[in-house]
């Protein structure tokens, strides 16, 4: 009995009771679907971390103040600060870099007319900010060296902020109060959105030199800023941005390299470290998927069984005609792969349909992998191929005149 022939006999096996074969193929539908949406949402999560991260800004090194235990000959136990001297030693000496930024925050109540805002982020920052930060302005200008070197009380309106105060009315030119400080609106930006955990439409900008001087450093007449961004030219040049920096500020904190008082981040180092934790997600998600293929598989090796059980006269008869064992073995074996590879096939429309669904009404972001599909679906051979080969072979070792005997 060629191949083709014992295709064709296993297939008609399956359609003599539809129902069934349908029934069990659902575990396999199932645990396919899962290991498609399920990849698709780790894909999506850090598809959409990645993209955020990148909209922080090109090529951008992050430098941030940390815990330090005191430079040469200073005190243990420190917090230990950037300063604005930094920026300017960082725009002066570090080479292949598009601009360079600075930022100092506080939090105040901010009045325009009879509308009060309570609780708003102010970014204290400079000209190079909205370079570094990929922002644009939709009305006016952004904040020039002019008002850093001055302490100009002038601001720069995210555009929820600038809607919240102003509705449709032209915000440029107009006064606002912040604190107890009065500024002049200058600006007003374009759309950002919100970032990661910052909203950029819902903060108001102003020179850095004015937040020292009003604000957060009043009281001690300080210039530390709590981060410094530094643009380089490009990806290849920022292992030597990172290197002169680093160089350029242990010298000037006087602190030990092996434990300075600063860090630097970049996309690449803040995305592998999202996607160390997406992927204890993913790991726990593929264990889901493949518990559900294998309930998937005991569902046609206990269905299997109990066709063979039933079937029980028909493979006596089969081999009282001359089928041989490895016939009757493979007959079974094709019935178990056809339902494994129907479940797989249907599996994967349910999967991909599901993920292009889930993404479309969900408010989780999906993208389908693509190597995610053929790998789906060769598990489900494998599943097929490893759990009917027990009822195949069973079937495979019935004694023909026993089997014959059989009611």
């Amino acid at each position: 009995m060629n191949l083709r022939q014992t295709l064709k006999v296993a297939w008609e096996g399956l359609t003599l009771n539809k129902a069934r074969s349908f029934l069990t193929t659902l575990g396999v539908i199932i645990g396919v679907g899962a290991v498609i949406v399920m990849m698709a949402v780790s894909a999506g999560a850090e598809a959409e971390i990645a993209d955020q991260i990148n909209a922080l800004g090109a090529n951008l090194v992050i430098v941030m103040p940390s815990f330090t235990r005191g430079g040469l000959g200073q005190g243990m136990g420190r917090m230990s600060g950037l300063s604005y001297g930094d920026l300017a030693a960082i725009t002066e000496n570090v080479t292949d870099i598009n601009g360079a930024s600075a930022e100092q925050n506080t939090t105040q109540d901010v009045k325009a007319g009879t509308i009060t805002l309570e609780d708003m982020r102010i970014v204290g920052t400079t000209s190079g900010f909205l370079a570094v930060r990929e922002l644009q302005v939709a009305e006016g200008r952004f904040i020039t060296n002019q008002d850093t070197n001055r302490s100009s009380r002038v601001a720069v309106l995210g555009a929820s902020v600038a809607q919240e105060l102003y509705g449709s009315q032209q915000a440029v030119g107009q006064s606002i109060t912040v604190g107890s400080v009065r500024f002049t609106v200058v600006g007003v930006l374009a759309e950002k959105g919100v970032v990661g955990s910052t909203d950029y439409d819902g903060q108001i900008y102003v020179p850095i030199t004015a937040v020292f001087a009003r604000f957060v450093n009043a009281r001690f007449g300080g210039d530390s800023v709590s981060t410094i961004y530094v643009s380089a030219e490009s990806r290849e040049a920022m292992d030597s941005v990172m290197v002169q920096v680093t160089s350029l500020l242990v010298a000037r904190h006087q602190v030990d390299p092996a434990s300075p008082d600063f860090s630097l981040m970049t996309q690449d180092s803040i995305i592998a470290t999202a996607a160390s934790t997406t992927e204890t997600f993913r790991n726990l998600l593929a264990w889901v998927a493949a518990v559900s293929l294998v309930v998937g598989g005991i569902g046609i090796m206990n269905i299997m069984l109990v066709s063979v059980t039933e079937r029980t006269r028909e493979i006596g008869l089969r081999q009282a005609l001359g089928a041989r064992p490895i016939d009757v073995q493979l007959q079974f074996l094709l019935e178990a792969v056809i339902l494994s590879l129907v479940g797989g096939l249907v599996g994967v429309l349910v999967g991909v349909g599901g993920s292009y669904l889930f993404n479309m009404l969900g408010s989780m972001r999906t993208e389908v992998v693509p190597a995610s599909i053929p790998l789906a679906f060769l598990a489900a051979a494998a599943v097929g191929i490893f759990f009917g080969y027990y009822p195949a072979t069973q079937a495979a070792q019935l004694d023909p005149i026993e089997a014959l005997r059989r009611e």
